[in-house]
């Protein structure tokens, strides 16, 4: 190639993406704008359309601060200015949201944690339920308890507010399936509704106050009249549920408008799906049909854990088990925002889309996220049963491989909301398929590697028919080759950039080369002591590299099957290694968190990254190889970024600069300013050259030595200090260092001066010090005794004469 490479040496973390949400409590503000949620014993602060980095409350204490006193659960006030939040030492903490500052604290007289905190409506009253069955009711200016509310079993799981903040009722479900209800004025429990017959989950009034709807995880929905205590309608919905709310009458839900003198509740539960009941009548009004929450895996199980309405928006908000929160726009149920909560393990990242715009990824979950880059908007799609385990792609589609034994071909638009549709499966594997390989050329085929041992071919045609999105109706991809191709399970697979060899990495240690057009074995690799997690074809040279549990990468020769180079330098598994840098560079990721940027030439590794906690997975570089991503199992996606040239840019300007202020250095000593010349010295930190100044400043006996010192900065005396004490080791020097000493230690007396580590430094000097005093006492003896000597000999000196 007529252009030179130039070569990466740096990259720099350009954007950290970590979790907002690990499950628990979560709010909607009033506004609309932001969810709070609960975050490993903090809370994150997360904007609706994603354009703001989170925010974190509580996080100000160390790591260990808030392990000892993590966030159990939390509650924001009406106007979204304040939250409480209860602690595990059993302290309720009231902040500000805007500064993230505390106001105040108080401690909670309750036995054990405190799992539900909330607001009254008109936000003077805080209400706090614990593990010790008991409901306390505090006090928002004065952090006075005004009562304490006893008479549920269990721990406290749903505390409701009377929407009308004149009465003053509120509403507690405990362990047991009884919903009770307390006057909290006067601390009496006044109202006991008894129908479920599981645990109650949601609670919602309606708009004329008269009546609740409540849910539970009995698959029953029930209209009370609350005045009467009484079951109005119960409601088999066939489903466990974890939410429900009374909408307003006058909304229009998915095209159809709510009527008024009617009850209408939406519920979610395990099946996913928003369901509107018509409470009267007991008939679903509509039923969501773009969900985007998966079923749960086994009766009883989580989907959706919370339901949100936002009446200032028109717009309900999902959160689902997976920790993702999903906002639809109730006039067309349309989903209008998805944030993603939570990755989990991110096992594998590619870039997807003109100019590497979007960043799809492969998490612990039957869905993958697609990222657009310039907002990190995330997109859920669906299609598979089980979690996805590998991704890839090329200029027209994106394939997809998962537990479920399947693989999925899907189709992506250029449009601006990038819509991505699955057109074709292949469903021939008979187990795990672990890793899967687009042909980048050609694109008219695709490799899949599986737990069944078999590498098999897939043919794609130029054209789909268009059909629905029903799995069973889906077109089948056609499996042109299988081959029995491991002793052990095939981890890896990747496709030559001319699209003519097909390479292969397994648990049985070795690598196979393989025909595309047949399948024929062409060489075997043999030299791996591990099993061998990636393989990959370098893009210029016909080279494959293969990366193993041995803590080696090794290169070979597709000429002769031999090995040209083995890399030694991570100290556990690598799991995934990129070519960059036309082939001459590489990147690798190990299992100890740690990324390397080796040059092959010299089989140097140029720098370690150390940013991860935990192994990385996935691996992905961008066209013009100034970004990379990575992500693995401490769930954290980091986006990195070449900063060679600026790096290289910086320090030659550095260098200018220090010759510069040398030069003028030398300028100085030429004239003779020597004091002007003594803080350019220290400022270039040249040990000699200040020890050369502080003798001629001696010599010539030249005053203001000491209000120089004086009027140095902090950083220059410090340099002084450490000049002087490694002048002080040698004898010679044992005068300029002793007078630095002493003008340095009286401006430390005077207060001028504070030193970092001075019990340090005085103990480096007091040894040469005392050798230095004592030899001068003797020096000044041997004098005393000459001058003795030649007094005594004056009288006879002048008989003499």
């Amino acid at each position: 190639m007529s252009t030179k490479v130039k070569l990466k040496e740096v990259y720099e973390v350009k954007q950290q993406y970590k979790a907002f949400y690990t499950g628990g409590t979560v709010a909607w503000k009033a506004d609309g704008q932001q969810f709070l949620c609960h975050n490993n014993g903090t809370i994150s602060i997360v904007s609706v359309d994603n354009l703001h980095e989170p925010v974190t409350i509580g996080d100000v204490q160390t790591d260990s601060e808030i392990i000892e006193d993590i966030i159990y659960t939390f509650s924001i006030n009406s106007t979204g200015t304040a939250l409480v939040s209860g602690h595990r030492s059993g302290l309720l903490k009231l902040w500000d949201v805007e500064s993230r500052t505390v106001q105040k604290m108080w401690k909670t007289v309750h036995q054990g944690p405190i799992s539900r905190l909330l607001f009254n409506p008109s936000d003077t009253v805080i209400a706090s339920g614990g593990a010790d069955s008991t409901i306390r009711l505090w006090d928002t200016s004065e952090q006075v308890c005004l009562g304490t509310l006893r008479g549920c079993e269990g721990l406290i799981s749903l505390i409701v507010f009377h929407p009308d903040e004149n009465t003053k009722v509120v509403l507690a479900v405990g362990d047991d399936t009884k919903i009770r209800a307390w006057d909290y004025e006067k601390r009496e429990l006044f109202k006991t509704f008894d129908g479920h017959f599981s645990r109650v989950t949601g609670v919602s009034f309606t708009a004329d106050r008269k009546h609740i709807v409540s849910s539970g995880r009995d698959k029953i929905l029930i209209l009370w009249d609350f005045d009467k205590q009484k079951a109005v309608k119960t409601i088999p919905v066939y489903e466990g549920l974890e939410s429900v709310i009374v909408l307003p009458a006058g909304v229009r839900i998915g095209g159809k408008k709510l009527k008024k003198d009617k009850v209408y509740a939406a519920c979610g539960g395990e099946d996913g799906l928003i369901k509107i009941w018509e409470m009267t009548e007991a008939k679903i009004i509509y039923k969501q049909t773009n969900s985007l929450v998966a079923k749960a895996a086994e009766e009883g199980g989580l989907a959706i854990t919370h339901l949100f309405y936002s009446e200032t928006l028109g717009q309900m908000a999902v959160v689902s088990a997976d920790h993702n929160i999903l906002v639809h726009d109730c006039e067309s149920f349309e989903c209008v925002h998805q944030l993603s909560g939570f990755s989990d393990e991110i096992l594998d990242v590619i870039m997807v889309g003109k100019q590497d715009r979007y960043l799809a990824m492969a998490t612990n979950s039957a869905d993958f996220k697609v990222y657009d880059t310039t907002t990190m908007n995330c997109q859920l799609v669906k299609g598979h049963t089980d979690i996805v385990l590998s991704l890839s792609a090329n200029d027209r589609y994106l394939l997809s491989s998962a537990k479920d034994h399947s693989i999925r071909l899907w189709s992506y638009g250029v449009d601006p909301s990038f819509t991505i549709r699955c057109v074709a499966v292949g469903l021939k594997h008979t187990n795990v398929v672990g890793c899967v390989e687009l042909s980048k050329h050609s694109g008219s085929f695709c490799a899949s590697v599986s737990q069944d041992r078999c590498l098999k071919m897939w043919k794609i045609p130029k054209k789909f028919e268009p059909s629905t999105e029903d799995t069973d109706e889906l077109p089948r991809l056609q499996c042109t080759l299988t081959e029995m191709a491991h002793e052990k399970d095939i981890n890896c697979v990747c496709i030559a950039p001319n699209d003519r060899l097909i390479a292969t990495g397994s648990q049985d240690k070795t690598a196979k080369l393989w025909d595309a057009n047949d399948l024929s074995v062409v060489g075997v690799f043999r030299g791996h002591t591990r099993g061998i997690w990636a393989v990959r074809f370098s893009p210029v040279d016909q080279i494959l590299l293969t990366n193993a549990a041995d803590c080696t990468i090794k290169l070979w020769s597709l000429e002769d099957m031999s090995c040209l180079k083995t890399l030694e330098g991570h100290d556990s598994s690598v799991l995934r290694v990129e070519f960059i840098s036309n082939g001459m560079q590489l990147l690798s990721a190990g299992a100890d968190g740690l990324l390397k940027l080796w040059a092959i030439k010299t089989s140097e590794c140029l720098q370690t990254l150390d940013r991860h906690e935990n192994r990385v997975w996935a691996l992905c570089v961008t066209r013009d190889e100034s970004v990379f991503y990575s992500g693995g199992s401490d769930s954290q996606l980091i986006q990195w970024h070449d900063v060679t040239e600026s790096k290289r840019t910086e320090e030659q300007n550095q260098r200018k600069e220090m010759l510069l202020q040398e030069q003028e250095l030398s300028n100085l000593l030429t004239e003779k300013k020597l004091l002007k010349a003594l803080r350019l010295s220290l400022n270039l930190d040249r040990p000699l050259s200040t020890l050369r100044i502080v003798n001629e400043v001696i010599k010539t006996q030249e005053a203001g030595l000491e209000e120089t010192v004086r009027k140095l900065s902090s950083d220059h005396k410090e340099r002084l200090l450490r000049h002087a004490i490694e002048w002080n080791t040698n004898s010679k020097n044992c005068r300029p260092a002793q007078l630095a000493l002493h003008i340095l230690l009286q401006e430390t007396l005077a207060g001028r001066f504070q030193v970092s580590e001075l019990n340090k430094h005085l103990e480096a000097s007091l040894p040469y010090t005392e050798r230095h005093f004592k030899r001068l006492t003797e020096y000044m003896k041997d004098l005393k005794f000459v001058e003795y000597s030649l007094r005594c000999m004056q009288p006879h000196a002048s008989k003499m004469e």
